[in-house]
């Protein structure tokens, strides 16, 4: 590296050398500064970061290195969500194991990550594979098993038979598996459940408290998943009992229509419509209608887009205040795991109903009338779904159906026909997984103790690394005796584990909370780590995590608290939330298939380090997608060149002065006091930009502003010392704020200067409003609305005085002579308009 040539590969990796050796970012609880905890969302170790990785980190480093300098003690640190079905199925392909295919992957990251300079603390780091990692969330698991918050069932499942496991209904597109574009079929399973609708009104009442520091569209989107809605239960009687039940139960948020029910409609996977059509001459048309419908895409069956289709049971139930008897359907909108899996077909006030209803030649009664009018049912062109007052209901006629919800459910207990309830969207959470590459579940199967935990102090149940991967996916686990063959903890005798793994969304529940002690052998957590560092300040991620990810890990930190792991008093694990957009190609979200990926590490070799992160924070706002520019890039390069060019140009004016160095005594010249000016409105402008903002295009753009400046008054200012001093002091402001964007660079240049402390350790410069005064200002002079020139005026000149000055000045004479003046326009501090003629 030449003295005047900048060379970004060598100034980098001599600085990320340095770094490591120092172990620069290493932080620590017992401190008496306050504490800051920045956490990206941490990745799948794929093998290679792409561009939306450096965006995502970049900001994340940006928001660390700020809060360092701003006198916090500050937390960042990384690992890897390394569990999982993308590593079992490269893994396949490429004809080796998960574990070397994982860790392989881990390396090579960890490698990019060193070479962006991201201020990780890597003592902190964490692999969600390791045995050391998914023992506590083995812990965590028979805890919840003791409590009753983990239960078995068999219910119905998304199955992919290419994958060989289940998907959430979020994994399922348009019928297909989002990885493998399988179709996607119903398998009734029997799987592990978390009990998350326990702590669905808390998980939607503690939004609140997100408010402001969450996005309202992320608040929004929790808010419709938990679905919370108020209405009643109320129960339909079945002629004769089926399986010993003698009712039919239908959750409504419209009990006030209840008098309006002319069908039932139950979701084709009901556990009693085998029984309900048993001797009915179109049975099996109805199974044929079941099998059909089970296998379609369970998102499109709750759109509302779709078409509705249903058939008839051959089934009656029994209204429970009229008597009459009430057909029953199945619906292809209907789903056995919402509610209770029956609907009260309502079609006079409800628009789904109505059109059901027509379509099948269903009645429509009206019991909900606008006041004063009477509607007639045969020619209604659809429901009626506004306020009015009940009619052909009984006792309640005439009450406004507002007050008829309650009425009626009163009624309904009081009777013992129904109650008032609340339902939620939510529905409990499917952690078990088909697969290998995942967490065991630390449960086992005795043929005569039953279902048995695992005992504590035999924990880590471990995930067999010598169990060979089938080619066709399905975990080797159940053909792997060593694994599946043990001991049963209560009674001795021979037993065989439990095969299915933990969904990887487990993992990432709780991951942030081991970064705060992640050595510890002997517990998940240190308390008083987790009491200093929680809840996190800042986590930055993608947008597409906005329900799922979020979700469980704010429900986590809600049974975690519960159950003593957490301190108490912690509700939610995040305070601040920042989605990130996108990085695009050619319009495009980046994609191999596509042929637009922009590889970062082409780039890094190209530019370097600091040139790629700059451009990925001054592209667009952060929570904006931005198009990838060629050019972009190229203006990037170019501006940190000019940079260095001016430090090397000036480099014999330059001392070791600090950001904001230069005093008010410094100030002998007006090109001083310009250039100090605008230094400290370009640290007013970057601090407010670059604090809970985050808008780091405006704050580059301030500083690059501030660059030009300099190279303007280079020329106009003289060499003494105190007019060194403020060129310095300026140069090291330059430097101060542009070192969280482009680290390497400024420790550079700032080592140049005469520094012998790192520049990372410095204080964030502080803006004197003293400063930002001006003695004089520039004022435009027009006559008759054109420019015909500017002039100086001391700052806070009156009207008189600029009109005065304005006057005097040659070029108005010049351009008024032999004119009549008429009248003079004054704006203070901006401009004089001589009108004449």
């Amino acid at each position: 590296m030449t003295q005047d040539r900048y060379s970004p590969q060598d100034i980098e990796q001599k600085w990320q050398e340095r770094w490591q050796q120092q172990d620069a970012f290493a932080c620590d609880h017992h401190s008496d500064k306050p504490k800051y905890y920045v956490l990206e969302m941490f990745p799948y170790p794929s093998g290679n970061i792409h561009m939306g990785h450096v965006r995502n980190y970049s900001i994340g480093d940006v928001v660390a290195r700020c809060k360092r300098m701003q006198g916090f003690n500050v937390l960042h640190p990384m690992g890897w969500d390394a569990f999982g079905l993308p590593a079992e199925n490269a893994a396949i392909k490429h004809n080796t194991h998960p574990a070397k295919w994982t860790y392989a992957n881990i390396d090579n990251m960890r490698a990019q990550l060193r070479r962006l300079g991201y201020s990780y603390d890597w003592s902190r780091e964490v692999a969600t594979c390791r045995p050391e990692y998914y023992r506590w969330e083995q812990s965590f698991f028979l805890r919840l098993l003791e409590k009753g918050l983990v239960y078995r069932k068999k219910a119905p499942q998304n199955w992919c038979p290419s994958c060989h496991t289940v998907l959430a209904n979020e994994q399922v597109i348009d019928g297909l598996c989002w990885r493998c574009d399988s179709h996607v079929e119903q398998k009734d399973l029997t799987q592990w459940f978390l009990r998350i609708t326990a702590y669905g009104d808390e998980l939607l009442q503690d939004l609140q408290k997100l408010e402001g520091g969450w996005p309202d569209r992320v608040l929004s989107m929790q808010r419709n998943w938990i679905g919370k809605s108020t209405g009643a239960a109320v129960r339909f009687g079945l002629p004769a009992p089926l399986d010993g039940v003698d009712h039919l139960e239908v959750f409504t948020t419209r009990p006030d229509t209840v008098f309006g029910v002319t069908f039932l409609t139950l979701a084709p996977e009901h556990p009693l419509v085998e029984k309900l059509i048993e001797g009915y001459e179109k049975a099996d048309d109805v199974r044929a209608f079941v099998t059909r419908i089970r296998n379609m895409d369970r998102l499109e069956r709750q759109s509302d887009n779709l078409e509705k289709e249903g058939i008839f049971t051959g089934a009656h139930v029994i209204h429970p205040f009229t008597g009459q008897q009430v057909p029953v359907w199945l619906g292809n909108f209907v789903l056995a795991d919402y509610g209770t899996g029956a609907v009260m077909g309502v079609p006079a006030h409800d628009q789904r109903d109505f059109e059901f209803a027509r379509k099948y030649g269903l009645p429509v009664k009206v019991v909900i009338s606008p006041e004063g009018e009477v509607l007639d049912p045969a020619t209604m062109e659809a429901a009626f779904t506004t306020e009015g007052v009940m009619v052909n209901s009984g006792d309640f006629d005439g009450m406004p159906n507002t007050d008829g919800k309650k009425a009626v459910a009163e009624r309904l207990e009081k009777e013992g026909k129904g109650k008032a309830t609340t339902q939620f969207r939510l529905r409990d959470w499917n952690i078990s997984r088909q697969r290998y590459w995942g967490a065991p579940i630390p449960v086992i199967y005795c043929d005569k103790c039953g279902v048995v935990p695992e005992k504590e102090e035999n924990l880590p149940v471990l995930l067999p690394l010598d169990a060979h991967v089938r080619e066709d996916g399905r975990s080797p686990l159940p053909e792997t005796d060593s694994f599946v063959r043990c001991t049963c903890p209560v009674c001795g005798g021979e037993a065989r584990r439990e095969t299915d793994t933990l969904d990887t969304f487990v993992e990432s529940s709780w991951y942030f909370a081991r970064y705060t002690g992640a050595r510890n052998t002997e517990s998940a957590f240190d308390m008083d780590a987790l009491k200093y560092w929680l809840p996190v300040d800042q986590y930055i991620g993608g947008v597409e995590h906005a329900i799922l990810h979020l979700l469980y890990a704010r429900f986590f930190t809600k049974v975690l608290r519960d159950l003593g792991f957490y301190p108490e008093g912690l509700d939610e694990p995040f305070t601040n939330l920042l989605t990130q957009g996108m990085v695009l190609k050619d319009g495009s979200k980046m994609s191999k298939s596509k042929g637009n990926v922009v590889d970062p590490t082409a780039m890094i070799a190209k530019y370097g380090a600091d040139t790629v992160r700059l451009f990925c924070l001054f592209a667009a706002p952060p929570e904006r997608d931005f198009d990838w520019s060629d050019s972009g890039i190229e203006g990037s390069s170019r501006f940190l060149h000019r940079v260095w060019r001016l430090f090397m140009d000036e480099a014999a004016r330059l001392s070791a002065v600090k950001a904001c160095g230069a005093g008010a005594d410094d100030v002998t010249t007006p090109e001083a006091r310009d250039l100090r000016r605008r230094e400290h409105l370009t640290v007013k402008k970057v601090t407010e930009d670059m604090g809970n903002r985050f808008q780091f295009n405006t704050a580059i753009s301030a500083v690059m502003e501030l660059v030009n400046a300099m190279y303007l008054s280079r020329e106009k200012l003289g060499k003494s010392d105190a007019e060194n001093r403020v060129f310095s002091s300026a140069m090291a402001t330059v430097l101060t704020l542009l070192s969280p964007i482009t680290p390497h660079l400024c420790e550079e240049l700032w080592q140049r200067m005469g520094h012998t402390s790192s520049l990372q350790e410095e204080a964030w410069p502080v803006c004197e409003e003293s400063a930002l005064v001006q003695d004089t200002v520039t004022i435009a002079l027009q006559v008759n609305g054109k420019l015909r020139g500017t002039i100086e005026v001391p700052a806070g000149a009156d009207k008189a005085r600029m009109e005065e000055v304005a006057l005097a000045d040659a070029a108005v004479q010049r351009h008024t002579s032999g004119l009549t003046i008429r009248k003079v326009v004054v704006v203070p501090g901006k401009l004089v308009n001589v009108v004449a003629n």
